[in-house]
């Protein structure tokens, strides 16, 4: 399992780790990932996702998952987020037709 946020593709950084005098040395800057549960409104399901805990602010800003699946990019999301996206868009085109 990859060190990568499903739904906004956040992954580790490299930078330096800078000591008092001036030595630099290689360190990671980790996402801060967690297990969580979204429920999707139009769709009427639960699911399971592994994200950042930005991600996570990002999607209660913007009104749950399906408003964030609607508003994301699709380079961005994971095989899992795209998948439920096309479905959401589906179902909600069938909805206005």
């Amino acid at each position: 399992m990859s060190r990568q946020c499903e739904l906004t593709g956040t992954r580790r950084q490299i930078g330096h780790l800078v000591s008092h005098s001036n030595i630099k040395t290689k360190r990671t800057f980790e996402p801060n990932l967690v297990n969580v549960t979204l429920a999707s409104e139009a769709l009427g399901q639960n699911y399971r996702f592994r994200i950042s805990a930005a991600a996570l602010r990002t999607v209660d800003h913007r009104g749950g998952l399906d408003g964030f699946l609607l508003k994301a990019r699709d380079a961005e999301l994971s095989a899992k987020a795209a998948r439920i996206r096309r479905a959401l868009k589906k179902k909600l085109d069938a909805q206005a037709s």
